[in-house]
């Protein structure tokens, strides 16, 4: 039987490619491997068969968007991508064991993403950028600003936090009546997929059991490797170091957000202190993104605007 989730993957792919962005296989590393969807124009149009060459870097200022982990980058973020790629430079990176990344390197945790992302960025030629990371991948997200604030300029980070510790990651599954990580995000059943977006979306969704399972069958592959992710991503330290992160931070959030509530999200910002604001869109989860995607939109490029303008009205060196 066709799997209906595969069957719109090229659709989707199409549309991408339509909106500005196509898949480029970057080696980070020997047996390293990252997916990026990158700019058009970055690369050349290969002869049927070829494999496409990147021409170029960014045209225009970049912006990165990081996704979290029940999806790959496209899927998670198929309401930005047209919606930001006529006045910005668009890369979505797909993390290890998503979309077309993989590696041999036996390191599961979130600094290695990291790492493995800026290595993607340097070589795709990107020196600046404001990152959007979304969940898992605001925990990249954070780590990537830490390690690299040389290259992140700035960020937009929703339904995340700084650092899954154990005391964190325990409560959370406690509320929401899991007994895991594993078992919210890496769900093996239909039943187990409807109650992970049962807590993901403000509203109801209803789709067919058929579209479950092959939901289920297309995004949740590599199922060791995304539990050993999850395993490297909780931390011991009940109270973890708060970097001093240089970077405007914007905290854009479901109000209704039940995985990372406001709350948390109000106490990150008092965390990271002058450079982070907060902003809370109504009737939205933690899905925000894809449940009011034109209210997200409209908040994310509002404030990469207002980026421009202080980078526009800042004086130059030497005056």
């Amino acid at each position: 039987m066709v799997n209906l989730v595969a069957l719109q993957q090229p659709l989707l792919h199409g549309l991408m490619k339509m909106a500005g962005v196509r898949p480029y296989a970057v080696e980070i590393e020997p047996c390293t491997v990252m997916n990026f969807w990158v700019p058009n124009e970055t690369l050349n149009k290969p002869k049927k068969g070829e494999k496409p060459a990147m021409v170029s870097g960014p045209t225009k200022p970049v912006v990165v968007l990081i996704h979290g982990f029940a999806a790959e980058g496209i899927v998670t973020w198929q309401f930005q991508v047209g919606a930001l790629t006529k006045r910005y430079s668009v890369y979505v990176p797909d993390l290890l064991f998503f979309g077309g990344s993989s590696t041999d390197n036996p390191d599961r945790s979130p600094t290695f993403q990291a790492e493995c992302v800026a290595a993607g960025l340097r070589k795709l030629g990107v020196e600046r950028c404001a990152v959007v990371g979304f969940s898992y991948g605001g925990m990249v997200a954070f780590k990537l600003a830490e390690l690299y604030p040389d290259l992140v300029e700035s960020m937009v980070v929703s339904g995340s936090i700084l650092a899954m510790t154990c005391s964190v990651s325990d409560a959370t599954m406690e509320r929401l009546g899991f007994s895991s990580s594993s078992e919210l995000l890496l769900p093996s059943s239909v039943k187990g997929l409807k109650a992970l977006l049962s807590v993901a979306a403000h509203k109801k969704l209803y789709f067919p059991d058929r579209l479950h399972k092959d939901f289920l069958e297309v995004m949740f592959t590599h199922r060791k490797e995304r539990a050993e992710l999850l395993e490297a991503l909780v931390i011991d330290t009940k109270d973890p170091t708060i970097p001093k992160f240089p970077q405007r931070i914007h905290l854009l959030w479901g109000e209704n957000d039940q995985i990372f509530n406001q709350e948390l999200a109000h106490n990150m910002k008092v965390q990271l202190g002058e450079n982070a604001t907060f902003e809370g869109i109504k009737k939205a989860g933690h899905l925000v993104h894809l449940e009011r995607p034109c209210v997200y939109n409209r908040c994310l490029k509002r404030f990469l605007a207002s980026l421009q303008h202080e980078e526009d009205g800042a004086p130059k060196k030497g005056q």
